[in-house]
């Protein structure tokens, strides 16, 4: 008989992050939900964003089903997984699995035949016809590397269980890898016969796939891996269109009732998230500005897309917006009952706004709800690239960097982003159009840059950088007898240079010149080098320094497959005391390291290799150069362009 159900309640956020962290799978959750860019968070976006729109957190569990079973949790928009664990299974509430759960698990039958090649004339000729469980489980026992399996995968670490045991039942069929050489998805992806099989491919590899010449995984390079999850970016819209249409929105009354209980004085930004529950270095900006205008006396009003937009929305696609004011989510309005209810504040008073992304919004919109507000003048930021390409990163298929080329180019012909080009462009100009921008820049650099390649005219534009160094004087004196330390720092993603960084402390571990360490928020356990968790917050914002400083590194390789507008890591490293070894394409990073005693800028990865193999970067040892130390005075975005004055 079910439990009586107990009085809904909604939990901190605090609760319900470490409630959900110890069932959510991100190896299903990246699988099934492929448009999930690389830099962000699985659990996070399924926390902040995710549930809302539907999507499930491990393939046990249907959020679609659990709402529909249960309309008093869907009516308070309570997320579904906390409740379902904290009170739902206590009242007997029963769980449906994901819709999504058997195409994740095609590649493996629960329960396995028996392994047989494939007769077919090109198939390798195996050792053995079968092979038992019994011998499935002995071989994957010789060669399991259990330290790796509980680096790379915090939850089964985190839950108890047997590493070897877990791999064997469940973690090989959710595309987990049993040692740092050999790779599930990429053994199954070169051999279909064993992936219909139904039997382990590590336990095949063991046993016959080395013998029979099958590698352990792809050696195609990290490229490949990029491009082999690229996804049209007509699907994209798609979903993101399906998604916004089904998202259920907050009555008028609500905003109202919060707007009309403000201050006189009011600056609205715009963005392409959450800036409190998402992290980076865009939200840390958007986080700063709201501090400084409250200093100022007024309230701070965020706009952003309340379903995850890949580009630049239409006025004819849905799209809700969620409101922020003051750091606190009021929830998700239609865009007209913005307009309505901005239009509706009494006159007086000193307004502003900046637009820091305009991914997820319709210009024509944005520029409604500002007039409505009675704001036609404000600031628009360069922190990506986003008005010259839907590739805003400008990397031709998420890989190469392409300088933004003319639009007719042959690159653009084949670049995934072509053809949504104009999508951006002709958005941003009809945003500026409607509007008195002034463009802001974080670096001059990145001024230059976007000035040569676009066609918009604002009427002003000005460099503020995000942050600047102040001397701290010198740093502590370094002893030269140990190895130069190199670091990379940030999370180990494709997009800011992490494959340079695992490529070069692998051809260099053995070297005993060399120290490699990670300082980031996650580790990478097939790279070796020293992990040490390290995250700059808001209300930690020097970490990372102090973790440079602390840790004597000597050079913090950033070497970004993009252009960066402005690198906080740079400055990070530099204010430690290291020094910023980057490659020539990484934008505001190779101008900062330009600079005298900031850096050093290589032509390529070649030129890195060499210089490690003859020991010339050595000379950037802190014991030869005698760093010093800074503090980061950072910046007050718009507020310190605003003024007290205006």
């Amino acid at each position: 008989m079910a439990a009586p159900a107990r009085a809904l309640s909604r939990p901190s956020a605090e609760d319900l992050h470490r409630v959900i962290a110890s069932v959510f799978d991100e190896a299903f959750y990246r699988a099934v939900y492929d448009d999930l860019p690389a830099e962000i968070d699985a659990l996070w976006h399924y926390r902040v964003q995710g549930w809302r729109e539907g999507r499930d957190p491990a393939p046990w569990f249907s959020t679609r089903s659990y709402f529909l079973d249960n309309p008093d949790v869907k009516r308070l928009r309570l997320e579904p997984l906390f409740h379902y664990l904290t009170q739902g299974r206590d009242e007997g509430r029963e769980v449906a699995p994901s819709s999504d759960a058997r195409a994740y698990y095609v590649a493996a039958a629960w329960s396995p035949q028996p392994w047989r090649p494939l007769s077919l004339g090109q198939a390798p000729e195996s050792r053995a016809a079968t092979i038992s469980e019994a011998e499935s489980d002995a071989a994957i026992a010789r060669e399991f590397d259990a330290t790796f399996y509980l680096a790379a995968n915090p939850d089964v670490a985190a839950s108890g269980m047997d590493p070897l045991v877990h791999f064997r039942r469940t973690g090989w069929l959710e595309g987990r890898d049993p040692t740092p050489g050999f790779s599930v998805r990429d053994y199954l992806d070169a051999h279909p016969d064993i992936a219909v099989s139904g039997l382990n491919p590590f336990a095949h590899y063991v046993i016959a796939g080395r013998a029979e010449g099958r590698a352990p995984r792809h050696d195609l390079g990290p490229e490949f891996d990029v491009i082999s999850r690229l996804r049209p970016i007509a699907d994209r819209i798609e979903r993101a269109v399906r998604v916004g249409a089904n998202l259920q929105t907050d009555p008028e009354e609500r905003l109202s009732a919060a707007l009309m209980a403000l201050r006189p004085g009011l600056h609205i930004t715009f963005s392409h998230d959450n800036y409190v529950e998402h992290s980076g270095g865009l939200q840390l900006c958007v986080r700063r500005e709201s501090l400084r205008f409250a200093q100022l006396g007024r309230d701070h009003m965020h706009l952003y897309p309340a379903a995850w937009w890949p580009t630049v929305r239409r006025d004819d696609e849905p799209g809700p917006l969620g409101v922020m004011l003051n750091g606190v989510n009021l929830g998700v309005f239609e865009p007209h009952a913005i307009r309505m209810v901005l239009g509706r504040l009494p006159p007086g008073g000193r307004r502003s706004f900046a637009i820091h992304s305009l991914l997820g919004h319709a210009p024509d919109e944005t520029a409604d709800i500002l007039e409505a507000a009675g704001l036609r003048e404000g600031f628009f930021w360069l922190h990506d690239f986003a008005s010259l390409c839907a590739g805003f990163h400008l990397q031709r298929n998420d890989v190469t960097d392409c300088g933004a080329p003319a639009s007719d180019s042959a690159a653009c012909g084949v670049c995934l982003y072509g053809d949504h080009r104009a999508r951006h462009t002709e958005a941003h100009q009809r945003l500026f159009e409607r509007l008195s921008l002034t463009v802001a820049a974080p670096s001059q650099n990145t001024l230059d840059f976007w000035r040569a390649r676009t066609t918009l005219m604002p009427p002003r534009d000005v460099v503020l950088p995000l942050a600047r160094l102040v001397s701290a004087g010198p740093a502590p004196a370094a002893s030269g007898a140990r190895p130069l330390r190199v670091a990379f720092v940030g999370m180990p993603v494709p997009l800011k240079g992490w494959p340079v960084f695992s490529a070069l402390a692998r051809s260099f571990a053995t070297d005993p010149r060399y120290a490699f360490l990670h300082l980031g928020g996650r580790p990478d356990p097939a790279t070796p080098a020293a992990f040490h968790r390290v995250m700059a917050t808001l209300e930690r914002p020097q970490a990372m320094q102090d973790a440079v400083e602390a840790l004597e590194i000597d050079v913090a390789l950033i070497w970004p497959a993009c252009r960066e507008t402005f690198s906080f890591t740079a400055y990070e490293a530099a204010a430690g005391g290291a020094m910023v070894v980057t490659g020539p394409d990484s934008g505001n990073v190779a101008a900062f390291a330009a600079q005298r005693g900031r850096g050093l800028v290589l032509d390529g990865e070649a030129a890195l290799s060499h210089a490690f193999s003859t020991g010339e970067i050595l000379s950037l040892h802190r014991h030869r150069r005698k760093p010093r130390r800074y503090r980061l005075a950072y910046s007050g975005m718009t507020g310190d362009l605003v003024g007290a004055g205006s």
